[in-house]
């Protein structure tokens, strides 16, 4: 059978660090209390130069060059963003333009912080049914831009970034030993639209607006939610969490991370963290965590990997993935 195999991955951030001593400045906090409740210590904030096609740009130009390919053997580009350089066009029609490529297709999709999972899942159902052979998935977000930077509940919390993967059709036996995807599940409720959203857009207000969240209210759903998609993958598979080899969670806050992993039995060393050095940088966190796994050698061809995330909507999903 057909697997989508990842075959390069790339990451960009912005020039800017922001060490959580530097928000001190602009709201009243600490950062003692953001360490300690959030369990970041800095974020990356672009400047008016970087834009998430920009970002987007430069993380899949390093996924290319790592993968051995060019632009011309991509067959479709998806990017996952809440933040786009324009209500449209698309941000991944910039990056195919970005990139010099004027073949295939591009579009951009929006689950929040669940939105690399839902790209990536699409990606996949492109590959199995035939329809493209390399895909670029991309999570690109300039979330600096949507914050209220006088709530001291959500600026501290989230940071831009981008980061990309590329997925091929490679044979496979149709078991769990395959490299590529094993099995991927989505969900979403709607009814919880109000605990995180923007408070603004063309149909509704006519702005951008800013982000609003009820922290508590994502928190008590969150490990629940990140649960269930995880159980549906070992049902899928027949694996379990001792088969795992890395644990690569959207990177939200550290102790809904540790909470979840407790939870469903992972080990703490299987966990991979980068939220005390990029915040909560929404549909590029997840990418950017598997670059920096990747890149020190600590995820290996393969390992098996789970991948999970939750965002606005609510959205949530899974994917399990050999590397």
């Amino acid at each position: 059978m057909i697997r989508s195999v990842i075959c390069g991955y790339g990451a960009a951030l912005p020039k800017k660090a922001m060490a959580n001593s530097e928000i001190e400045g602009i709201v009243e906090t600490s950062d003692e209390w953001i360490a300690q409740r959030t369990g970041i210590r800095q974020r990356y904030i672009a400047d008016e130069t970087e834009t998430t096609a920009s970002l987007g740009e430069a993380a899949a130009r390093q996924a290319l060059d790592r993968a051995g390919l060019t632009a011309d053997d991509i067959d479709l580009i998806i990017v996952a963003t809440s933040t786009p350089d324009n209500t449209f066009p698309a941000t991944a029609v910039n990056i195919q333009n970005r990139l010099g490529m004027h073949h295939g297709a591009a579009f951009d999709v929006q689950a929040v912080c669940s939105g690399f999972i839902f790209a990536l899942t699409t990606a996949n159902n492109y590959v199995l049914s035939g329809m493209a052979r390399r895909v670029l998935v991309i999570g690109a977000e300039t979330f600096s831009r949507i914050l209220d930077w006088t709530d001291r509940t959500t600026c501290v919390l989230f940071g831009d970034g981008a980061g990309a993967v590329i997925i091929e059709a490679r044979e496979g036996e149709g078991v769990t030993s395959d490299r590529g995807i094993l099995t991927a599940h989505l969900r979403s409720d709607g009814a919880h639209k109000d605990k995180l959203y923007v408070d603004g857009g063309p149909s509704s207000t006519g702005t951008v607006g800013q982000l609003r969240m009820q922290g508590r209210e994502v928190f008590k759903h969150a490990v629940g939610m990140i649960t269930d998609v995880i159980e549906a993958a070992y049902d899928a598979t027949g694996l379990s969490s001792e088969d795992i080899d890395w644990f690569v969670p959207h990177q939200a806050n550290r102790r809904i991370i540790e909470a979840s992993a407790k939870k469903l039995g992972i080990a703490d060393e299987k966990v991979v963290l980068t939220v005390d050095k990029h915040g909560n940088t929404s549909a590029a966190s997840i990418p950017l965590a598997l670059n920096e796994a990747a890149s020190a050698g600590k995820i290996k061809e393969g390992d098996l990997v789970l991948l999970e995330a939750m965002g606005g909507g609510f959205t949530w999903g899974s994917v399990l993935v050999r590397w």
